[in-house]
């Protein structure tokens, strides 16, 4: 009789970090209703926790950023977990394999993968990646998360669309880019807050990078310019990190949105996130961004404030903490304004191997920090802050998904933004595991 050992899976064999732990997909579309729920969820909670993401359909993707897109939501009403369900955004390139690039090279935007972000604007809910158009959501009741299809507003957007828009909390205007291979290689973009699209003006940059966020103020849009250049031999994502072509930022007024972009320099890194911007006085911005020294090292994305004096033409940039902090959120109602918190993520990130889960709660003001672990094994996701009452700026909760590696399940979780570092509000236990993916928002219900 022969007999054989079990084997190891040989490296060729095994999934790439970004296909492994919960970073690998699922494969079911789940619906349940009336989830368990640990803890009291606050009443005040009424709508949907959506939460966008990749999940690859057929195969390993190239890179974690190239997954079909998935939503997780989660309906809260009236202290319950009323429902969750994760569906796929039915894209043309998910459903019918569209690719990205005709024969000839040319690219459709209407085709792509809408993984990285969920938002709302004048009554539309999109799923959102920085290659191509929007997708617009259906939330409405008894078509919870279907796919309407492209959105290109009236066929006036000709660009690509930034997956973080910024929603200007005193015009209910929604400001965005689009950026790509051909020129012009930065489009800034504005529609009004009934959705009409009334602004698209080029802006000139020397290359293409990868700019895959900006900030809003009251008074002036500021693009990031910084050393990823477009590389379509490199492996994977076709970016690379360029340190020659330097880094700088790009400030635009507001009330002259065809006027100069004024260039300044600062020292090479990378942002995919920004927290937030404000104006203070006449000439200086001051922004707050997830901060990488490079994106081929290993030194962790940190909080830094960069200060643009306008009069001066310099930036003034200073390291605030020493944490790993990446998707920084802010109260969505003081974007472009003044806050006093910010919230970020500690976790994991692919090939890094597991670090200690936890929220992160930075007072701007006194430079406090204070922090929640989820415990040995927990690792958060972006959490999303949702308000308790009218106030931008007062109290609310933070929202998040959390992954449990010692059962492998997932819950979502509700802290209390007074006290961050107490035990949770509510713990909702959901009916799958919800893999790490990237941005999400919290959509309250309308009010009658």
């Amino acid at each position: 009789m022969t007999t054989t050992s079990p084997s190891t899976p040989s490296e060729s064999t095994a999934p790439p970090p970004h296909m492994a732990g919960n970073f690998a997909p699922v494969t079911e579309e789940l619906t349940a209703y009336d989830l368990p729920v640990t803890g009291v969820i606050p009443p005040e909670l009424s709508g949907w926790f959506l939460r966008n993401g990749p999940n690859p359909k057929d195969a390993v993707t190239a890179h974690w950023f190239l997954g079909d897109g998935m939503i997780h939501g989660l309906r809260l009403e009236g202290g319950r977990a009323v429902s969750y369900r994760n569906r796929w955004v039915r894209t043309s390139t998910f459903t019918d394999g569209v690719p990205v690039r005709d024969e000839r090279g040319h690219r459709n935007l209407a085709a792509g993968v809408a993984n990285t972000h969920v938002v709302r604007h004048a009554g539309r809910t999109f799923a959102l990646v920085e290659s191509s158009f929007p997708y617009e959501i259906d939330c409405s009741p008894g078509h919870e998360l279907e796919t309407v299809g492209p959105h290109d507003f009236g066929g006036r957007l000709t660009t690509a669309m930034t997956a973080h828009p910024k929603t200007c909390p005193t015009t209910g205007e929604l400001h965005f880019f689009g950026y790509g291979s051909t020129r012009p290689h930065l489009t800034y973009h504005r529609a009004d807050a009934s959705g009409e699209l009334v602004i698209s003006r080029p802006v000139e940059v020397p290359q293409h990078t990868m700019m895959h966020d900006f900030h809003l103020t009251a008074g002036h849009v500021v693009f990031m310019d910084l050393p990823m250049v477009f590389d379509r031999s490199h492996p994977g994502m076709p970016y690379r990190w360029d340190e020659g072509y330097g880094a700088r930022l790009g400030v635009l007024r507001r009330d002259d949105p065809y006027g100069e972009v004024r260039w300044l320099s600062i020292d090479p890194c990378y942002v995919f996130h920004a927290l937030n911007a404000h104006d203070d006085g006449d000439q200086r911005i001051v922004l707050y961004v997830s901060r990488y020294a490079d994106l081929g090292g290993v030194a962790p994305p940190c909080l830094w404030r960069w200060t643009i004096d306008l009069a001066a033409g310099t930036v003034t940039e200073e390291q605030l903490d020493d944490q790993l902090c990446e998707f920084p959120r802010v109260d969505d109602r003081l974007t472009g304004q003044a806050a006093r918190f910010g919230h970020g993520t500690t976790g994991e990130l692919p090939g890094t191997g597991y670090i200690p889960g936890a929220l992160l709660r930075y007072d701007l003001q006194t430079g406090e920090v204070v922090r929640h672990a989820f415990g040995a094994g927990r690792t958060p996701g972006e959490a999303v802050f949702a308000p308790a009452d009218d106030r931008p700026g007062g109290p609310g909760w933070l929202i998040t998904y959390v992954h449990d590696a010692t059962t492998d399940t997932s819950d979502l979780v509700i802290l209390d933004t007074e006290d961050i570092s107490a035990d949770p509000v509510a713990t909702v236990h959901l009916p799958q595991r919800v893999p790490f993916g990237f941005h999400g928002n919290w959509l309250p219900d309308p009010v009658s």
